[in-house]
């Protein structure tokens, strides 16, 4: 059952930092760890243990002082106070190489996301199958979307046709877009859209290499 946030106002930040704390409190149950304190579970996750006690704080009271966490009560924390301790069905528009990747992504499910079906407006693709799912077309989308009542959905196709895809899930009924697509697209309001951008990543990391460099050689020549 979905428990709310004391607070509505929760930066984004936390909600990703959130998502990290379950990775590591999961790597730590299949190691056969109970109980964790803020400060290894900080670490592990690459910030303070004030930042853990603060993100925390926003969906209630957890840990006990002086003893930790019992990790499996805060990763069904957790996942209950953000909505995700039940299955979300999904659909993917876009089976290419980056669509078949996803597919066929096994995190997916264990997280409680499933692909439902899978859709792509090429007449070559369509019919045939993709990891057991068959290619449907995309008029085929929306009665699936309502019978499913699926509210999430996945773009992977080529920059030219995500404003496209992302339409088609708009009009069939689909609440949000986690798009993979390097092109940015526009909805209304009301749909929620995350980009998962590996060309951002990359520019950050040349620039973290490029100033260390840098930082370096100024140390050098001073």
């Amino acid at each position: 059952m979905y428990t709310p946030p004391k607070s509505k106002h929760i930066p984004q930040a936390t909600i990703k930092r959130l998502a990290t704390y379950v990775q590591v409190l999961e790597s730590l149950q299949r190691d056969n760890i109970d109980l964790v304190a803020s400060r290894p579970l900080a670490e592990a996750c690459g910030v303070q243990g004030s930042q853990v006690r603060k993100d925390l704080a926003y969906f209630g009271e957890f840990g006990i002082r002086g003893v930790g966490y019992q990790v499996k009560n805060l990763i069904l924390a957790i996942t209950t106070s953000l909505g995700v301790d039940h299955e979300w069905p999904m659909v993917l528009l876009g089976v290419g190489n980056l669509g078949r990747a996803i597919i066929n992504h096994i995190g997916f499910h264990a997280h409680g996301f499933r692909i439902q079906a899978i859709f792509d407006c090429d007449p070559e693709k369509i019919g045939k199958t993709a990891h057991g799912f068959e290619i449907l077309p995309p008029e085929a989308l929306a009665p699936i979307v309502a019978m499913h009542k699926i509210e999430i959905g996945i773009v992977t196709t080529k920059p030219n046709s995500a404003q496209l895809a992302a339409d088609t899930l708009v009009s069939a009924g689909i609440s949000a877009i986690l798009n993979f697509s390097p092109a940015r697209i526009k909805v209304p309001e009301s749909i929620h859209v995350e980009y998962v951008d590996f060309f951002r990543q990359l520019y950050s990391l040349v620039f973290d290499i490029v100033r260390d460099k840098t930082s370096v050689w100024d140390d050098n020549d001073s």
